[in-house]
Protein backbone atom coordinates (compact mmCIF):
# COMPACT_ATOMS: atom_id res chain seq x y z
CA UNK A 1 0.00 0.00 0.00
CA UNK A 2 1.19 3.50 -0.77
CA UNK A 3 1.32 6.27 1.73
CA UNK A 4 -1.29 9.01 1.60
CA UNK A 5 1.46 11.52 0.76
CA UNK A 6 2.36 9.52 -2.34
CA UNK A 7 -1.20 9.81 -3.65
CA UNK A 8 -1.60 13.55 -3.09
CA UNK A 9 -1.83 15.70 -6.14
CA UNK A 10 0.77 18.43 -6.54
CA UNK A 11 -0.25 21.82 -5.18
CA UNK A 12 -0.94 24.73 -7.47
CA UNK A 13 -2.94 25.17 -10.64
CA UNK A 14 -3.28 22.30 -13.04
CA UNK A 15 -1.33 22.71 -16.27
CA UNK A 16 -3.40 23.96 -19.17
CA UNK A 17 -3.83 21.84 -22.24
CA UNK A 18 -3.43 23.33 -25.71
CA UNK A 19 -7.16 23.98 -26.07
CA UNK A 20 -7.30 25.52 -22.61
CA UNK A 21 -4.43 27.83 -23.52
CA UNK A 22 -6.23 28.66 -26.78
CA UNK A 23 -9.39 29.52 -24.85
CA UNK A 24 -7.47 31.83 -22.53
CA UNK A 25 -5.76 33.51 -25.48
CA UNK A 26 -9.12 33.93 -27.25
CA UNK A 27 -10.60 35.61 -24.16
CA UNK A 28 -7.58 37.92 -23.95
CA UNK A 29 -7.86 38.74 -27.66
CA UNK A 30 -11.61 39.42 -27.37
CA UNK A 31 -10.92 41.74 -24.44
CA UNK A 32 -8.20 43.51 -26.41
CA UNK A 33 -10.53 43.96 -29.39
CA UNK A 34 -13.28 45.29 -27.12
CA UNK A 35 -11.12 47.96 -25.50
CA UNK A 36 -9.00 48.90 -28.51
CA UNK A 37 -11.55 48.53 -31.30
CA UNK A 38 -9.11 46.35 -33.25
CA UNK A 39 -10.26 43.88 -35.88
CA UNK A 40 -10.27 40.11 -35.72
CA UNK A 41 -7.71 39.51 -38.49
CA UNK A 42 -4.99 41.76 -37.12
CA UNK A 43 -5.63 40.65 -33.52
CA UNK A 44 -5.47 36.95 -34.48
CA UNK A 45 -2.28 37.54 -36.46
CA UNK A 46 -0.70 39.40 -33.52
CA UNK A 47 -1.50 36.60 -31.09
CA UNK A 48 -0.35 33.83 -33.39
CA UNK A 49 2.87 35.62 -34.32
CA UNK A 50 3.89 37.16 -31.01
CA UNK A 51 2.02 35.51 -28.12
CA UNK A 52 0.93 31.89 -28.47
CA UNK A 53 3.76 29.78 -27.06
CA UNK A 54 6.16 32.76 -27.06
CA UNK A 55 8.14 34.52 -24.35
CA UNK A 56 7.03 38.08 -23.55
CA UNK A 57 8.81 40.21 -20.96
CA UNK A 58 10.49 37.13 -19.52
CA UNK A 59 7.23 35.21 -19.18
CA UNK A 60 6.63 32.15 -21.33
CA UNK A 61 3.10 31.85 -22.71
CA UNK A 62 1.74 28.34 -22.95
CA UNK A 63 1.63 26.63 -26.29
CA UNK A 64 -1.91 26.84 -27.63
CA UNK A 65 -3.90 25.12 -30.36
CA UNK A 66 -3.92 27.86 -33.02
CA UNK A 67 -6.87 26.37 -34.91
CA UNK A 68 -8.98 26.31 -31.73
CA UNK A 69 -7.90 29.87 -30.92
CA UNK A 70 -8.95 31.08 -34.39
CA UNK A 71 -12.20 29.13 -34.23
CA UNK A 72 -13.27 30.64 -30.91
CA UNK A 73 -12.10 34.15 -31.74
CA UNK A 74 -13.66 34.31 -35.20
CA UNK A 75 -16.76 32.42 -34.05
CA UNK A 76 -17.49 34.91 -31.27
CA UNK A 77 -16.92 37.88 -33.57
CA UNK A 78 -19.05 36.52 -36.41
CA UNK A 79 -21.88 35.36 -34.12
CA UNK A 80 -21.84 38.09 -31.48
CA UNK A 81 -25.31 39.36 -32.42
CA UNK A 82 -26.69 35.86 -31.81
CA UNK A 83 -24.54 35.16 -28.75
CA UNK A 84 -25.33 38.31 -26.76
CA UNK A 85 -29.06 37.50 -26.43
CA UNK A 86 -28.16 33.94 -25.38
CA UNK A 87 -25.89 35.29 -22.65
CA UNK A 88 -28.38 38.01 -21.68
CA UNK A 89 -31.17 35.43 -21.29
CA UNK A 90 -28.95 33.30 -19.04
CA UNK A 91 -28.12 36.24 -16.77
CA UNK A 92 -30.44 37.28 -13.97
CA UNK A 93 -32.44 40.46 -14.49
CA UNK A 94 -30.26 42.39 -12.04
CA UNK A 95 -27.13 41.54 -14.10
CA UNK A 96 -27.61 42.91 -17.62
CA UNK A 97 -24.83 42.21 -20.12
CA UNK A 98 -23.93 45.90 -20.20
CA UNK A 99 -23.17 45.78 -16.45
CA UNK A 100 -20.41 43.22 -16.93
CA UNK A 101 -16.83 44.32 -17.46
CA UNK A 102 -15.09 43.57 -20.76
CA UNK A 103 -13.20 40.54 -19.44
CA UNK A 104 -16.32 38.88 -18.07
CA UNK A 105 -18.22 39.58 -21.30
CA UNK A 106 -15.37 38.02 -23.29
CA UNK A 107 -15.40 34.88 -21.11
CA UNK A 108 -19.18 34.48 -21.37
CA UNK A 109 -19.28 35.13 -25.12
CA UNK A 110 -16.49 32.60 -25.77
CA UNK A 111 -18.16 30.01 -23.55
CA UNK A 112 -21.55 30.63 -25.15
CA UNK A 113 -20.01 30.26 -28.60
CA UNK A 114 -18.51 26.88 -27.74
CA UNK A 115 -21.67 25.62 -26.07
CA UNK A 116 -23.97 26.69 -28.90
CA UNK A 117 -21.69 26.51 -31.93
CA UNK A 118 -19.45 23.46 -31.55
CA UNK A 119 -21.01 20.04 -31.88
CA UNK A 120 -19.80 17.06 -29.87
CA UNK A 121 -18.19 19.28 -27.24
CA UNK A 122 -18.85 18.05 -23.70
CA UNK A 123 -20.52 20.98 -21.96
CA UNK A 124 -18.85 20.16 -18.65
CA UNK A 125 -15.40 20.51 -20.23
CA UNK A 126 -16.12 23.93 -21.74
CA UNK A 127 -17.79 25.20 -18.55
CA UNK A 128 -14.91 24.00 -16.38
CA UNK A 129 -12.30 25.61 -18.65
CA UNK A 130 -14.08 28.98 -18.69
CA UNK A 131 -14.60 28.91 -14.91
CA UNK A 132 -10.85 28.30 -14.60
CA UNK A 133 -10.21 31.30 -16.86
CA UNK A 134 -12.52 33.41 -14.69
CA UNK A 135 -10.59 32.28 -11.60
CA UNK A 136 -7.33 33.29 -13.29
CA UNK A 137 -8.67 36.83 -13.71
CA UNK A 138 -10.87 37.22 -10.63
CA UNK A 139 -9.63 34.73 -8.03
CA UNK A 140 -12.37 33.08 -6.01
CA UNK A 141 -14.77 36.06 -6.18
CA UNK A 142 -18.31 35.96 -7.45
CA UNK A 143 -17.32 36.16 -11.12
CA UNK A 144 -16.27 32.47 -11.48
CA UNK A 145 -19.57 31.45 -9.86
CA UNK A 146 -21.43 33.73 -12.27
CA UNK A 147 -19.57 32.19 -15.25
CA UNK A 148 -20.45 28.71 -14.00
CA UNK A 149 -24.13 29.56 -13.51
CA UNK A 150 -24.56 31.37 -16.84
CA UNK A 151 -22.75 28.75 -18.93
CA UNK A 152 -24.60 25.95 -17.13
CA UNK A 153 -27.94 27.61 -18.02
CA UNK A 154 -26.87 27.94 -21.64
CA UNK A 155 -25.80 24.30 -21.73
CA UNK A 156 -29.09 23.14 -20.20
CA UNK A 157 -31.06 25.27 -22.67
CA UNK A 158 -29.01 23.76 -25.50
CA UNK A 159 -29.65 20.20 -24.34
CA UNK A 160 -33.42 20.76 -23.99
CA UNK A 161 -33.60 22.39 -27.44
CA UNK A 162 -32.23 19.29 -29.18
Amino acid sequence: MTKLEDRKKPAGPKPANKRGAARLAAVQALYQMDVSGGGVLETAAEYETFRLGKEIDGELYREADPAWFRSVLSGVVSRQKQLDPVVRNALTEDWPLSRLDSTLRAILRAGAFELTGIKDLPAAVAISEYVDIARAFYGDGEEPRLVNAVLDRIARDRSTAK
